[in-house]
């Protein structure tokens, strides 16, 4: 395949695919994954509080949680999630919780949303397996070269990221939770605006695991303004999920 003609989909479905996380195991490959990054890679949460090695807590049960998989390796890659407003009024999402601080008040209440509509991603995460390039801290797996991947395999390490936002998008798209707030780092949205996809600062800057701010964004208006290339992986993650989607 010529790398030079291949579109950014083809590159990633080639080595990856996105499930919908429906059952114990895959919801426990979601976990181990979430403790590799967050509890043993960056201290944000305490590893002595998860001796079984998955990271989750309270609102774990009532999300979705979508998974990035390596297709020749059958690892484990990335993972995001879809936390649900339950609709009342203290049972608050996670930035509600734990970053009200953060919070531009003025602006969210302006937006008058229905709390059946909306929800929080949460919990991107890519495994440090697929982020380390060659000469860098060895992962669980020893360095980078032990997955015995190509060049192109590797480059294409670079797309689990962006793969997990657009799962995400999926997510919202097909549970109609489409006034999406997301915790992130705010270099971030910035790099997504240049693949058109354009959030809306909805609060200051704050220490919560990083620097971190609230963003918001419409479903609608991040499929209609993703780049083509773009669009063109969401349409393919969309349809991958869909086909495990309660209902679909």
């Amino acid at each position: 395949m010529d790398e030079e003609k291949t579109s950014i989909a083809e590159k990633f479905l080639q080595y990856f695919q996105v499930e919908l996380a429906t059952n114990t195991e895959q919801k426990q490959s979601v976990f181990q994954v979430r403790y590799r990054v967050y509890c043993d890679e960056f201290k944000y949460e305490p590893s002595e509080s998860f001796p079984d090695k998955a990271e989750y807590d309270e609102y774990d049960d009532s999300a979705l949680h979508c998974l990035v998989r390596h297709k020749s390796s059958g690892m484990a890659a990335g993972c995001v999630r879809l936390v649900p407003a339950s609709g009342i009024a203290d049972e608050p999402l996670p930035f509600e919780k734990y970053c009200a601080h953060g919070i531009d008040t003025t602006f969210v209440d302006a937006l008058n949303i229905d709390r059946s509509h909306l929800c929080e991603i949460s919990r991107l995460a890519v495994d440090g397996a697929f982020r380390r390039r060659s000469g860098e801290a060895a992962t669980r797996f020893g360095e980078i070269e032990a997955l015995a991947c190509s060049a192109a395999e590797k480059r294409s390490f670079s797309l689990i990221a962006i793969a997990g936002f657009l799962a995400s998008t999926a997510m919202t798209e097909l549970s109609g939770r489409n006034d999406v707030f997301a915790m992130m780092e705010p270099f971030l949205p910035r790099l997504m605006k240049r693949s058109g996809i354009i959030f809306e600062p909805a609060g200051k800057t704050i220490q919560y695991h990083g620097d971190r701010a609230l963003y918001y964004i419409k479903t609608q208006s991040a499929i209609d303004n993703m780049v083509p290339d773009l669009k063109e992986l969401y349409l393919a993650i969309h349809q991958q999920i869909a086909q495990s989607y309660p209902g679909s």
